[in-house]
């Protein structure tokens, strides 16, 4: 299959030849200690240019002072690879030399050869400050370079969220914009597997089910890359007409994914179509079947049950009748299973909590309208909790909420969707459930004591216990029915029952104890399990049984003692040290790593123009520039061969701090 994904060949060799010279004598010797000593010095100055450019992308404001204002040197004009200071200071967050070079005359919207402007660069490692500075200058959100790649486009393809965020929520950039091969945000982010910026344009309204040129949706590239977690969002989110698309060369997601080798993604692809096509859906029989729960049938048992315990073991023919006592015990299980029907009925139509949906239709939404107006200014969302956005329901879902596929909704510290009562069990209705289980499980304790006292107790039953058996099975069949149904039931509720009180015990759901590694809320230091809603036993009951819920207030943590406090400053303070002297910050996959614009000294590369191309299927260590064109079984993939924009490969290089 030739849909392998096209990449620029690595320019490292030629901008190693390029500074070799400046290391090496002729013919390759090394040269005497000390012009070694002169000739490392020389590198090193040469390394450090004396330009605006490098003042620009270290932050240097000393350095561009004295060369902007005292020898005269201009902002305004590009270095010798095409790109501008405010682009360099852009890249690495340099907000304060960024706002001297536009003070001084320089374009906010000046582009480079590729048509990108600096608010281009600032989304590559996600800058949030120096964009809104740029923004807030008059830089267009809007801007596309030569392949129709705005800012919102080159987020999405570093997995910049909250970046992405940002630009959309404040200043209304288009989340959805297609670039100039048909490409919206939502296909980079599927294809580099980033789930997060997957959720967030989802949410914000992007259209999953958009075909580029070669008729590929976000899910095609999700599976071509195998990426199992994007393409479950996208499934979520999705209907079963997301499944059964086809490319331009007939294939579909499940199928690409089977063919690049990626057996989970195409087992998850072709299970959930599989679903889809039994009938599973709401339209379907079988899907308003599934819908109704087994509520019905459980009722008809309890009901049933009642019936068979009050004709057969209080009313049966006995040779002894029972005393004025045992009759009221007997008759009290018959009062507590009729009070748990009365608790069942309440939990299976009592809302579980159902948070409202945001039935906002995005096409009554004025171009001109700021996001923020929406909810958007939700604090989850600004502290990055992207796992809380709900692109069902397009609400912002609170802490230990979870969307229920069977119910279709959002339900505030759900619990589980529980089929035997037809509804989800949430904050509002799981105290009838539990009081539900309590009740039954007393129930079922009195009423089955009560029929093996009475089979037990007649004196015409023989004195073997193999007689016996024999007598009870012929002479009282329907109580030997009884006690064997009700043993049955006992164990499996029983077992809910102290799984749920001992959930209860700690203020925990169901859903949080099965996705307990899912939450970063339950996690501690060092990953380990915490659950900050947990205020001990008696206050976790307490607040259930008299108000019916927990609230979901964190514990305060003990602060550390001064002598551990004192400890983690100086590792912080020697993790600093080190950093500052051999580290460098990575580049998040952008070619414009070095801080020399000049790249003589450190790796600096831009590979602009006509490179050769080749298949990351035969360079796995590289990651794609564009997304691959051509996905025809038999096409040859050399075929799709073009340039691409150096700022989307993922080339390792590194910006010193």
């Amino acid at each position: 299959m030739a849909s392998e994904i096209e990449v620029l060949e690595d320019t490292t060799a030629a901008a190693a030849a390029a500074a070799a010279p400046a290391a090496t004598t002729g013919g390759g010797e090394v040269a005497g200690a000390g012009a070694g000593e002169d000739g490392e010095a020389a590198a090193d100055a040469e390394a450090l240019k004396d330009d605006v450019y490098t003042g620009a992308a270290y932050g240097d404001l000393e350095k561009l002072h004295r060369l902007v204002e005292r020898e005269g040197r201009p902002v305004t004009e590009p270095d010798a690879l095409g790109y501008h200071a405010l682009q360099w200071a852009a890249l690495n967050n340099r907000v304060a030399a960024a706002q001297y070079i536009l003070e001084h005359g320089a374009d906010v919207n000046a582009i480079d050869h590729t048509g990108q402007t600096a608010l281009h660069w600032s989304a590559v490692r996600g800058h949030i400050q120096v964009a809104e500075l740029l923004l807030k200058e008059g830089a267009k959100v809007d801007a596309a370079d030569l392949y129709g790649y705005q800012t919102t486009h080159v987020a999405a393809q570093y997995g910049q969220t909250s970046y992405l965020y940002h630009i959309v929520a404040k200043w209304n950039a288009d989340p959805d914009v297609p670039d100039n091969d048909g490409r919206s945000p939502l296909h980079w982010a599927a294809y580099k597997g980033f789930a997060d910026s997957v959720r967030l344009l989802l949410f914000l309204g992007a259209y999953r089910g958009r075909q580029d040129k070669e008729g590929c949706t976000p899910l095609h590239w999700a599976a071509i890359r195998g990426n199992l977690e994007s393409c479950t969002v996208l499934v979520q989110a999705g209907k079963k007409e997301d499944l059964m698309v086809q490319d331009n060369t007939g294939l579909t997601p499940a199928q690409l994914a089977a063919d690049k080798n990626h057996r989970q993604v195409a087992f998850f692809l072709g299970n959930a179509r599989r679903v889809h096509e039994r009938g599973c859906g709401g339209n379907s029989y079988f899907g308003k079947l599934s819908k109704l729960g087994l509520a019905p049938l459980l009722w008809c048992i309890i009901i049933g049950l009642i019936y068979i315990y009050v004709y057969s073991v209080i009313s049966g023919q006995y040779s002894s009748n029972m005393t004025l006592l045992f009759g009221l015990f007997s008759w009290l299980g018959i009062f507590l299973a009729t009070a748990g029907l009365v608790m069942f009925y309440k939990c299976s139509r009592k809302d579980p909590g159902y948070i409202d949906k945001n039935t906002r239709d995005a096409q009554n939404q004025r171009d001109d309208e700021p996001l923020l107006k929406r909810g958007l200014d939700n604090p989850e969302l600004l502290a990055g909790n992207w796992s809380q956005l709900c692109i069902t329901c397009k609400i912002v879902r609170p802490v230990r909420s979870k969307h229920c596929s069977t119910c279709d909704r959002c339900v505030e510290q759900f619990d589980h969707h529980c089929p035997w009562v037809s509804n989800c069990i949430g904050k509002k209705n799981k105290w009838e459930f539990f009081m539900f289980l309590i009740l039954e499980v007393s129930a079922m304790i009195i009423t089955g004591v009560t029929a093996v006292i009475r089979v037990v107790g007649d004196p015409d039953s023989p004195a073997s216990f193999g007689g016996w058996l024999n007598y009870s099975a012929t002479n009282h069949p329907w109580v030997v029915s009884f006690v064997v149904m009700d043993l049955f039931l006992f164990f499996g509720v029983i077992t809910l029952t102290v799984v749920q009180a001992s959930q209860i015990s700690r203020n925990l759901t169901t859903n949080e104890m099965a996705n307990a590694m899912r939450y970063s809320y339950l996690r501690g230091p060092g990953g380990r399990f915490r659950n900050p809603f947990d205020h001990g036993v008696r206050k976790n009951c307490s607040d259930f049984l008299l108000k019916g819920y927990n609230e979901d207030i964190e514990r305060v943590e003990q602060t550390l003692q001064p002598d551990e406090e004192l400890g983690m400053i100086q590792m912080t303070r020697s993790a600093v040290s080190q950093n500052g002297e051999s580290m460098s910050l990575h580049a998040n996959g952008t070619d414009h790593g070095c801080a020399d614009p000049q790249g003589n000294s450190k790796s600096h590369r831009h590979s602009h123009g006509s490179s050769q191309c080749c298949s990351h299927s035969k360079r796995p260590d590289k990651t794609p520039l564009g997304l691959g064109l051509g996905l025809g079984r038999n096409n040859p993939s050399s075929r799709y061969t073009r340039s691409l924009p150096s700022i989307h490969s993922e080339s390792s290089a590194y910006l010193p701090l």
